[in-house]
């Protein structure tokens, strides 16, 4: 199924958008050494139903998953690059973590990830990786407009990537977003341009680069859902979702200016 919202849909989907966005603000600002994965689960939690809101993926029972999810937020630490699952684990000086939350209000979805480290060690490799998928979303995003093809986005985004020496898995990507959490189209992390579904005004997408540090090969945790990389390599990820304009595309996912 695709969408193509209104503009009475789009005003919804920008309060669902800065909405994820807060939430992954507060929860990084909350994530210290020492602080569980299970409390920053809960506190997202706390603030979705404060907003009267409700989390795409308490329910979310995908054919790839052991599920339902069950909780709030994905919460991935060094090598969990996807759908980590919240469990018992506090978290040590250095590890990079990656929040992914999608959050349903008022009927409109909304979709974001960030990565960032915990603490004052910086392992060597970490932050450039981060800085990787943030420019790789921005270069996605710039080839966003009407008119423009799927494969646009894909290749914009995979030329960033694999310039900086990742390898490009092509599973998992964005995705179109709107009353639901994950639509068609699909948006591999890599292509060809000029290929794909045409982008119209009013297509909302959630566009996200993640890379592993060596290696395009994911493994499943013993808990069903949780996405590692391979070889215990660190990784990273990146996401917005947007709104095509008659001119380009809107973030919705930014943060209320402090």
């Amino acid at each position: 199924m695709i969408e193509i919202l209104n503009a009475a849909e789009a005003a919804k989907a920008r309060v669902t958008g800065r909405l994820v966005a807060d939430i992954l603000q507060a929860m990084k600002k909350r994530a210290a050494v020492g602080t569980n994965l299970l409390d920053i689960d809960q506190w997202t939690g706390d603030m979705i139903r404060d907003a009267g809101a409700t989390s795409c993926y308490i329910d979310y029972e995908p054919s790839f998953g052991r599920g339902p999810f069950g909780h709030y937020i994905c919460t991935g630490v060094n090598d969990a690059v996807l759908h980590g699952l919240p469990h018992d684990y506090q978290l040590r000086d250095g590890d990079l973590l990656s929040l992914d939350l999608a959050v349903s209000k008022d009927g409109i979805a909304a979709d974001s990830a960030i990565s960032f480290l915990v603490g004052d060690i910086k392992p060597a490799g970490s932050i450039e990786m981060i800085r990787a998928t943030e420019k790789a979303l921005a270069a996605g995003i710039a080839a966003a407009r009407p008119g423009a093809r799927i494969g646009d986005l894909s290749h914009a985004i995979g030329t960033v990537l694999s310039d900086a020496g990742y390898p490009v898995n092509t599973e998992f990507g964005g995705h179109g977003i709107g009353s639901t959490m994950h639509q068609d189209p699909h948006i591999p992390n890599t292509g060809r341009p000029g290929r794909g579904y045409v982008l119209t005004p009013g297509l909302m997408l959630a566009l996200e680069p993640w890379v592993m540090a060596d290696t395009d090969q994911l493994t499943f945790d013993a808990d069903g859902w949780t996405l590692r990389s391979s070889t215990g390599a660190r990784s990273a990820h990146s996401e917005h979702t947007i709104i095509i304009t008659d001119d380009g595309a809107e973030i919705l996912t930014l943060p209320t200016p402090s």
